[in-house]
């Protein structure tokens, strides 16, 4: 037997498909999917093995055996390898890469990261108490009492054998069972108590529910505190009682604790969590135990969507307008279109939900491909809160740089009341620019060429893009003057700020204080549990959290999101306002946001005081239509990368030209330019994009240039459908 084996050889993913041979041995435990240890020159890989072959036309004395096989059933079913070949084609990207994204590091087709199950020793009872009790009256020995006693209260984790476990074994009050290690265990809050539907939450759920057994998609448009959770929770009771199974994605880590701990509260252990804060071995458990079936419910970020789930019956995407569900390096999938593809194969709805929905899925919901549901209203007796926008320009002429004097006030204000507050600066770091005041030089990465952002806890000067790291020198390397300052505003300047202004227990969530493995869930429930009184933090703080006591959220800088040169802009910055506001007054007591500006007359800003999503997106549709991007027109970038700027330039312009002379006229061909973040790592970023409506040329001409690139060493080509940013 002769079987093809896909495999990837150092960094570059490139499709090649190896013969080898099968010892007799192993034939019979031979499938395709599963993976298998090969010798390739002097390395040892593993590959997937992606067809059988029982004989071949080629030289056999050149075949080499492959020396083992890794997994007992495929890590690739059906479903997955058509997927995979399914995104190749669509992304132009390789195969390989395709099915490496799907799978946790444990399981790529890569150098064998020998992650095996671990196994505890435990102490297991086997006698009653009764008779326990009775054997260690007569005990003479310490030791053995003291096991015994803790016997009584349950298993014992065995570290290390003694004479005294044995003799307890020996009698037979116990024995020694083997038990697998849980090595992901979720710590979070699991006040959950289920509640009554609404009326309009009962019709939303049974519009999906109704839908069981098609692959229909479902958009829910639903305000900030309408109880989508709750509904989402009702449809996968309904999806697991049908003996289905169910998938869930959120877009950001930080939502993950209080959704969880609602789960967990409501379904049990039959949830797996799946995020990029666990460690490889988590990953890989909780990965075997759906695989296993001891998992119903798939709760994760973007890479969730892979989860190898046979049956299907809900795939859920909240905050659907988020950006961290398209995957920005390759392969450049979106999450809400792997989601389709699945339904389709499974026969399983979608559903959509979220309080500002995409621009891209209220239209598809207007054109009828989605049906469009909608909750208005909060639920119980919470109001959408009250927004006030600050003119920053006039508060700067009062001294007031950094915080207006009405939030200063109304944070004062909450914390005599002992409530909450939340505020949102989405700028991590102390300050973003550094400056010498003499000659006026901007201090600069050197391999990326962008400004430096200050830490001042670390007095470290940081890239953001690379990550190269430099102690803050006050000396000017231009110059030499001794007059370097920092300039702008970051969370940690805003934390140093309110600490000099209250007497409060502030905490900060941002890229730099959860670097580290269980700080997200730390932190959410530290302050769910009143351990702090404000929390400040970035974009991540601004989806989905539900914090009772919090009555007041402050918008430091509503501007930064508007500054992007990318044309979604207005909308991102609409949506980060809208759900940012949308975390004040979901209790009983009232809600207050305040939104600093430069930009007050903004319509992105201006209507999302109003909490008015239907006139901003009418707006946003008028301007997307006279400048011809999505949802009017597809787009597609190309990205042309290179060390050397001048071949980058060169080839660059020559696939311009090409696209020129190959493309349809109607079809808008902008660039090549370079990129926004024009060298990051010492890479050097061209870019063209494409805008067209119809163009049946497109796809051939895409593909011709990929051919033309995949080998190149000097140059990389890579393409994104639908970008998120340009």
């Amino acid at each position: 037997m002769y079987i093809n084996v896909l495999t990837q050889i150092g960094a570059k993913a490139v499709d090649q498909n190896y013969i080898y041979s099968v010892p007799k041995e192993l034939i019979s435990k031979i499938k395709v999917g599963i993976r298998v240890k090969i010798s390739f020159g002097k390395m040892i890989l593993e590959g997937f093995v992606t067809k059988i072959n029982p004989d071949i036309n080629y030289d056999k004395t050149k075949i080499k055996d492959i020396l083992d096989i890794v997994d007992d059933t495929p890590v690739l079913n059906k479903e997955m390898l058509l997927l995979g070949k399914d995104m190749s084609n669509k992304l132009l990207c390789s195969l390989v890469s395709s099915y490496q994204v799907m799978l946790p590091k444990a399981l790529k087709a890569e150098i064998n990261t020998n992650i095996k199950i671990k196994y505890n020793k435990y102490l297991k009872r086997l006698k009653s108490i009764e008779e326990i009790d009775e054997y260690i009256k007569n005990c003479k020995y310490e030791s053995q009492i003291n096991i015994l006693c803790k016997l009584k209260e349950g298993d014992i984790l065995i570290t290390k054998m003694t004479s005294s476990i044995n003799t307890i074994i020996k009698y037979g009050f116990a024995k020694i069972v083997m038990e697998e290690e849980k090595r992901y265990n979720y710590t979070g809050s699991h006040n959950y108590k289920k509640v009554e539907l609404t009326d309009k939450q009962k019709e939303v759920a049974s519009r999906v529910i109704n839908s069981f057994g098609t692959s229909k998609t479902f958009l829910l448009y639903g305000v900030t505190g309408s109880g989508k959770t709750e509904v989402y929770m009702n449809i996968i009771e309904k999806t697991i009682n049908n003996g289905k199974t169910a998938i869930m994605l959120v877009p950001e880590i930080s939502l993950t604790p209080q959704i969880v701990g609602k789960f967990i509260s409501r379904f049990g252990n039959i949830i797996s969590v799946l995020h990029s804060k666990l460690s490889d071995t988590e990953r890989y458990d909780e990965y075997r135990k759906i695989t296993e079936g001891k998992s119903k419910i798939v709760i994760g970020t973007r890479s969730a969507i892979f989860v190898p789930f046979n049956n299907i019956g809900v795939i859920i995407i909240d905050e659907e307008h988020t950006s961290s569900y398209k995957q920005e390096n390759h392969p450049r999938y979106n999450a809400k279109n792997i989601a389709i593809w699945r339904s389709n194969y499974h026969k399983c709805p979608v559903l959509l939900g979220s309080a500002t929905p995409s621009l891209e899925s209220m239209a598809r919901a207007g054109n009828k491909v989605y049906e469009l549901l909608t909750l208005t209203t909060r639920v119980g007796s919470s109001t959408l809160p009250k927004v006030q926008i600050v003119d920053m320009k006039e508060e700067v002429k009062k001294g007031n740089f950094i915080l207006s004097s009405i939030l200063k006030e109304k944070i004062k204000e909450k914390l005599l009341k002992k409530e909450q507050v939340i505020l949102l600066l989405n700028r991590r770091g102390y300050s973003s620019v550094i400056t010498c005041r003499d000659c006026g030089y901007t201090l600069k990465c050197p391999n990326c060429d962008i400004t430096y952002t200050y830490h001042k806890s670390s007095n470290n000067l940081k890239c953001h893009y690379c990550g190269k790291s430099v102690p803050l020198n006050n000396k000017c390397p231009k110059c030499g003057g001794e007059n370097v300052k920092d300039y702008g505003l970051g969370t940690e300047k805003l934390e140093e700020e309110l600490h000099k202004l209250y007497d409060a227990k502030i905490v900060r969530m941002d890229v730099d204080t959860t670097s580290k493995k269980g700080q997200h869930e730390k932190i959410i429930e530290d302050f769910g549990s009143h351990k702090y009184d404000i929390l400040i933090g970035t974009q991540m703080i601004a989806k989905g959290l539900d914090f009772p006591l919090v009555t007041l959220v402050g918008v430091v800088s509503a501007d930064s999101s508007l500054m992007v040169p990318d044309f979604r802009a207005g909308e991102n910055t609409f949506q980060l306002l809208s759900q940012v506001s949308g975390r004040a007054g979901r209790s009983t007591n009232p809600g207050e946001v305040i939104i600093q500006t430069y930009n007050k007359e903004n319509y992105s800003i201006e209507l999302s005081s109003r909490h008015d999503y239907i006139s901003f997106y009418k707006e946003e549709m008028q301007m997307r239509k006279m400048l011809k991007y999505s949802p009017y027109y597809y787009m597609t970038l190309i990205s042309i990368t290179s060390k050397d700027y001048n071949i980058g330039f060169e080839e660059s312009g020559k696939i311009g030209n090409y696209l020129k002379s190959k493309l349809n006229p109607s079809t808008i061909i902008l660039g090549p330019t370079t990129a926004s973040m024009f060298k990051i790592n010492n890479i050097y970023h061209y870019q063209i994009i494409l805008k067209y409506q119809k163009d049946n040329n497109l796809y051939d001409t895409l593909k011709f240039i990929d051919s033309m690139y995949k080998n190149n060493s000097k140059v990389k080509v890579e393409f994104d459908f639908d970008p998120i940013r340009i």
